[in-house]
């Protein structure tokens, strides 16, 4: 039977643990003596302080050990181990779960699984899956009576000849036609601070492009230059103060022509200095028009 009792040269080999961490890092980095723990029989790790500031919290723990009835005690291993303090590197990702939206460069190269759950054949027939319209949509259209409200299109089977194996092996399968829209309606939709504070929805904003497809009685592209979704695809339901009949800015007032005064004449000096006053402009000078 075991004894739990550590052997007593594997703990008084201090000094033999010492030298092993400090051959093995450097006299600089090995501290104070911690302990000893028993691992065995004839087996007892003792454990120094890591001094090194780039190993913060972690401690050098050297393990000796002695064969049965021998007297000599000997280094079995020096590893550098962690304590509940340490600084440790955080758990390995996959670089699939690690890849974010804006992580691609130029000349970047991302490649989708053989069955990757967004994507399904571009050849197998079926109907397109029909977004529902978001919650409040119609009474949104309603109530600010939208005659040129963009239709919402009740989608029928893929048409086999634009996909039956010539332009897309694979297209949007309906879940991640489900993904992009909830990650779109996010973004930009119903529940944004934008849209909170906006006078009026994007389902009545001339700014607003349809999409085509199941997609467009639920979304559209914003084409307002000075809208923060300029150019990003916009749940019908958003909105935000460049809407196109939030507030229609009042022309310009043009002044008035200037008025010529026709019939009256004002009195111009033609030579003071001669005169010594002013000149009636109407009673022409005699020098200037010369004697006959």
């Amino acid at each position: 039977m075991r004894s739990r009792t550590p052997d007593r040269l594997c703990a008084e080999a201090v000094d033999l643990a010492r030298t092993a961490a400090e051959e093995t890092a450097g006299a600089d980095v090995v501290g104070e003596h911690l302990g000893a723990t028993w691992d065995g029989d004839r087996v007892v790790t003792h454990s120094f302080v890591c001094k090194d500031p780039a190993y913060r919290g972690w401690r050098w723990a050297v393990t000796v050990a002695r064969a049965s009835r021998a007297k000599l005690v000997t280094v079995d291993e020096t590893v550098l181990l962690p304590d509940a303090d340490a600084v440790l590197a955080p758990e390995w990702v996959p670089w699939s779960d690690r890849l974010r939206p804006g992580d691609m460069g130029p000349g970047d190269l991302l490649p989708t699984e053989a069955e990757d759950l967004r994507l399904e054949p571009g050849w197998l027939e079926g109907p397109e899956p029909v977004e529902p319209a978001p919650d409040g949509l119609a009474e949104i259209v309603e109530s600010e009576d939208v005659e040129a409200a963009p239709p919402v299109d009740r989608a029928g089977p893929v048409s086999l000849a634009e996909e039956l194996g010539l332009r897309r092996d694979r297209v949007l399968s309906r879940y991640g036609l489900h993904t992009a829209a909830d990650r779109w309606d996010e973004t930009f939709g119903p529940k944004t601070p934008m849209a909170q504070a906006a006078p009026a929805h994007c389902v009545s904003c001339g700014f607003l492009v349809p999409l085509s497809g199941s997609l467009r009685q639920a979304f559209g592209i914003c084409a307002n230059e000075f809208s923060p979704a300029d150019g990003r695809v916009v749940s019908l339901a958003y909105g935000c103060g460049g809407h196109s009949e939030a507030a229609v800015m009042p022309k310009t007032p043009r002044p008035a022509p200037p008025v010529l005064d026709e019939l009256r004449t004002e009195p111009m000096p033609l030579h003071p200095e001669r005169t010594g006053g002013s000149v009636d402009a109407t009673t022409p000078d005699s020098e200037e028009l010369g004697h006959s």
